[in-house]
């Protein structure tokens, strides 16, 4: 094996995994990230059962953390329309706090050096290697994987076109007590320009979690004069809101989410995750794709470092093309999907499908996740 220096910059799921991958297969790495675990993140918490082999594999698939088991699907729309249909693949819920921290754990194990509480700020390209500026050093590497999130300042930096359009989206998340929800569900509600999941996760939490477009809080003068104005249309929804027992202080936010297509390598680096493209958050696949990015990601990271043959610029293009096949449709399905939610009218075409015509409603949601690997 080829001495190489591996750098991660950002440790969610898809750096954690990618750590663990490659530390796994001998390839020693650094993950550096801004904050310190565990820590909650905006995010709907649900992971389809497609990753759970390859977690297996991995001897990371949390089972001592007891997630929740899902199974049943329901729909409602922005009047409170409601179908319900069983999930083809399943999947299981589990809190970021938790499952981050688990990995995290288990990385360590492995070997992976971890610089917390550091924040990457510029990452150079230069003679075949990179220099990364932290707030608190310099560190070279031969190999740079971009894991940094949905949007962060890296982006800005790197010139990425998707930085430089202005996002309409919101995402709005809390942990909840809530009795009467059963284990085994994942619920989607509708509210004007918008959507909510809901999911149990480890314990007795649920999370609730939703997108909404900016213009609904600007109507109103904050989070929660915004909730009682126009999630509450949906009946499901004001209910929930009105029985929870609500387990942060505040919500967690982030602004400017962004659908837009973005490019699996950038100036060199690598990116896994939401740094690569991320899928609307319908039916909660974002963590499973996030999971499985960092897998073919760390299968060419390995290849460049084992043969000596096997080029940097091969390495690129093989993961461009393999990251491209396997997401790509995926994405651009989430993206026509949506056009079906956060609106009166499409809102309850997308229940009537599920009602009245399952087999389509299955197909829809099939296109949303990939095959078990």
């Amino acid at each position: 094996m080829r001495n190489k220096k591996i750098i991660i910059s950002g440790g969610g799921l898809a750096g954690l995994i990618s750590s663990i991958h490659l530390t796994r297969a001998g390839v020693q790495c650094q993950l550096i990230e801004k904050q310190s675990y565990p820590f909650h993140r905006v995010c709907g918490e649900y992971i389809s059962n497609e990753v759970v082999p390859y977690l297996k594999s991995l001897d990371v698939y949390p089972e001592e953390l007891r997630p929740s088991s899902i199974r049943q699907f329901q729909l409602t729309s922005v009047n409170g329309k409601s179908a319900s249909l069983p999930l083809d693949l399943g999947g299981f819920g589990i809190s970021r706090y938790q499952l981050d921290y688990f990995l995290f754990q288990k990385a360590k194990q492995y070997g992976v050096e971890f610089h917390l509480n550091t924040e990457v700020e510029k990452i150079s390209f230069d003679s075949n290697h990179f220099l990364i500026n932290t707030n608190r050093e310099l560190y070279e590497s031969d190999v740079v994987i971009g894991s940094f999130g949905k949007r962060s300042k890296l982006d800005i930096q790197l010139g990425r076109s998707f930085i430089q359009k202005r996002s309409p989206y919101v995402g709005v998340k809390y942990h909840l007590q809530l009795k009467n929800f059963p284990n085994d569900l994942i619920a989607l509600h509708n509210f004007k320009d918008g959507y909510c999941g809901i999911s149990r996760v480890e314990s007795d939490r649920v999370n609730l979690c939703y997108l909404t477009h900016r213009k609904n809080l600007k109507t109103h003068r904050n989070i929660k004069e915004m909730e009682e104005a126009v999630l509450f249309q949906n009946p499901f929804l004001k209910n929930i809101f009105k029985e929870a027992i609500f387990l942060f202080d505040k919500p967690e936010t982030i602004n400017e989410i962004s659908f837009e297509t973005k490019a699996p390598v950038v100036e060199h680096i690598l990116m896994a995750g939401d740094a690569a493209g991320m899928i609307t958050p319908l039916c909660g696949n974002g963590m499973a794709m996030a999971i499985h990015s960092a897998k073919i990601l760390s299968e060419h990271v390995i290849r460049f470092c084992n043969e000596d043959g096997y080029s940097r610029e091969q390495m690129e293009n093989d993961y461009a093309n393999a990251w491209t096949r396997m997401f790509a449709r995926r994405l651009q399905a989430g993206r026509h999907i949506q056009r079906l939610f956060g609106d009166m009218w499409t809102s309850n075409l997308a229940v009537n499908l599920a009602l009245y015509t399952p087999p389509v409603a299955n197909y829809l949601m099939k296109k949303t996740h990939g095959e078990v690997f």
